[in-house]
């Protein structure tokens, strides 16, 4: 199992030398956009390879594994004005006339974000932590959530981003209480990092008896 606590650790005090992600709310900020394109360009891989009519809205050079993925790869300055001229104004100014869903969320990700890290050497640490993690594992994919909240948890200053830790007995419990049915619509309208939904998942997940039940919790379960 990754040691998410080691990661996260590791990450905040690179991230505290360096003088733009000087304060809690800049390292969450910085964190959260790494993470979200890592995520989404394994996503995105996994989507290719299971439908042949499937392009990802991010120019294959963009995408995680093809500047990031190497550990010995670009790094310093050269690595800074790639992501500050190429990465983020690319992204933020992405394509949505095709409609496609998954291009707007990658423009409302990058359009409202900065990289706010000043070295691209103390970047470059932060990135080969993060690619410690294989989100297309099994066993690493649930840890996205548990990566945001491990960082917010230790933050004593996370609630003035409006952003409170759940502890993860509290989500369990209350799926328990709720004790959602199979069909059932369950929303969560300020989800967060999806704490109390990943828990209704799990619990509807193991009383799926059928496919369709299965299949149908991924357009029930809302937030």
């Amino acid at each position: 199992m990754t040691n998410i606590s080691g990661i996260v650790k590791s990450a905040r005090n690179i991230m505290r030398q360096d003088t733009g992600t000087g304060s809690d709310e800049l390292r969450i900020l910085q964190l959260g956009w790494m993470l979200f394109l890592k995520v989404f360009s394994d996503k995105d891989k996994e989507l290719e390879l299971l439908d042949d009519h499937y392009i990802s809205p991010i120019p294959a050079e963009l995408l995680w594994d093809a500047w990031a993925g190497d550990d010995e790869g670009i790094t310093g300055d050269a690595l800074l004005h790639f992501v500050d001229q190429t990465l983020f104004p690319t992204l933020s100014s992405i394509d949505l006339s095709t409609g496609n869903r998954r291009a707007v969320l990658v423009h409302e990700v990058f359009a409202n974000n900065y990289n706010y890290m000043k070295s691209g050497i103390h970047l470059r640490q932060v990135i080969n932590k993060l690619n410690e993690i294989d989100f297309n594992n099994s066993k690493d994919l649930h840890l996205f959530g548990q990566i945001y909240e491990t960082f917010l948890s230790e933050l004593q200053s996370a609630g003035t981003l409006g952003e409170f830790y759940t502890p993860r007995a509290l989500t369990r419990f209350m799926a328990e209480m709720l004790n959602p049915a199979h069909g059932e619509i369950v929303l969560d309208p300020a989800c967060g990092t999806g704490g109390f939904l990943t828990a209704v998942i799990e619990r509807l997940k193991t009383s799926a008896s059928t496919v369709a039940e299965r299949e149908a919790i991924g357009q029930n379960v809302r937030g």
